[in-house]
């Protein structure tokens, strides 16, 4: 799977004209090439993949990381750099760009001390993007991912059941991230088991849970903290981050009440949940992107509100990937995409939202998340 990937990705840089590439953004280095660690964040040490349009691979990373990239990497060289050693990860980069043309980064994935460096080495009419031509192959899954992203619609799934059990009078909010992320990672253990040969691969979940309760249920990305959960509160939960198995993403959220619902936050909530309704309705192979954003946006200022963000957005090996369901993206969808959908409202002491992810389909969409989301079903 990552040797076709980084051949086909070679074929693209040929035809755009491009001589190598040098990607940064961890997502992108395994989707080409098999290889993450659990690190995942800005360290102080890059690792680079050096993409020629033909020839060898080349993949730098940190010694530290060696042993995991000599098992994972579908690559054809690793030369690994040790902290304050030589010349560290910029040994290997100047003979990459000698005597080339083009070169493509990833502009808004390149940290900033390797893309000062690869500025000295290769002048600005040199350097264009590789992000298109990423993008581009990423928007549509292969049958292996889409078997991915419906374990994880069934990993997020147990994660909101389980939240769902957990709320209650007099419970603390971290009580529920507790459950949510034992349940999901249960599941995800379990499907690893039956469906995978990959020992390495955590099940584990690991990003904070997005919740908020009461007052708190307008701050958006609110963490679950130690606050009391009443009798009468609104409860928010979000598995936008948490949905993560075998490293595939997908949007999942839902809004609850505890023993019973105003009447002013009902009329909300049921503006959102018709939000999203009009864009399902209209989310099918052949339209473009902006045009199921209207959808929704068009039932959410209907009711004399704003809508709060874009109504959704593609996701896989990434967070957020393209397209966005959003005004100005003119995206034909096309089956084999995965896209978050939601429909929401805010106003000024209450927030609604409910969302999920599909597959395209060739004739409509298939869900990945199913939960409950009619007024009755979501008083606890």
């Amino acid at each position: 799977m990552f040797r076709e990937r980084l051949s086909r990705f070679q074929s693209k840089l040929a035809e755009s004209g491009i001589d190598v590439a040098l990607i940064t953004d961890d997502d992108n280095v395994y989707y080409l090439t098999g290889y993450y660690d659990y690190l995942h964040m800005e360290f102080g040490r890059p690792t680079i993949l050096v993409v020629p349009k033909d020839g060898d691979t080349l993949l730098i990373t940190p010694t530290i990381d060696l042993n995991s990239a000599e098992a994972a990497a579908q690559v054809d060289r690793i030369a690994a750099w040790n902290d304050g050693m030589g010349n560290e990860w910029r040994e290997e980069l100047p003979a990459a760009v000698k005597g080339v043309a083009r070169v493509a980064i990833e502009p808004g994935h390149m940290p900033p001390p390797v893309r000062a460096y690869v500025n000295d080495l290769v002048d600005a009419d040199r350097l264009t993007s590789a992000t298109p031509i990423l993008n581009d192959m990423r928007m549509i899954k292969s049958a292996q991912e889409l078997q991915l992203a419906r374990h994880a619609g069934e990993v997020a799934t147990s994660m909101m059941k389980a939240g769902r059990a957990a709320i209650g009078d007099g419970v603390p909010e971290f009580e529920v991230a507790i459950a949510t992320s034992q349940a999901g990672t249960r599941k995800a253990a379990e499907l690893l088991a039956t469906h995978y040969d990959d020992a390495d691969m955590s099940p584990n979940t690991h990003f904070l849970q997005i919740m908020a309760s009461g007052s708190d249920i307008i701050k958006t990305h609110h963490r679950a903290s130690t606050r009391v959960m009443r009798a009468g509160d609104p409860v928010f939960l979000c598995f936008c981050g948490m949905t993560n198995f075998h490293r595939f993403k997908l949007g999942f959220d839902r809004t609850f009440w505890i023993g019973d619902a105003p009447d002013d936050q009902v009329a909300v909530y049921e503006v959102a949940v018709a939000s999203q309704k009009a864009a399902l309705a209209a989310l099918r192979p052949g339209v473009t992107a902006e045009s199921i954003h209207a959808e929704y946006a068009e039932v959410i200022q209907g009711a004399d509100y704003e809508y709060p963000f874009r109504c959704g957005r593609a996701t896989g090996f990434s967070f957020l990937e393209a397209p966005q369901l959003v005004t100005g993206d003119t995206t034909i969808i096309q089956p084999g995409m995965v896209l978050a959908v939601d429909g929401s409202v805010s106003v000024e002491t209450f927030r609604a939202q409910v969302g999920d992810s599909f597959i395209i389909t060739e004739d409509g969409w298939e869900p990945l998340t199913h939960h409950p989301k009619s007024v009755e079903e979501v008083i606890l």
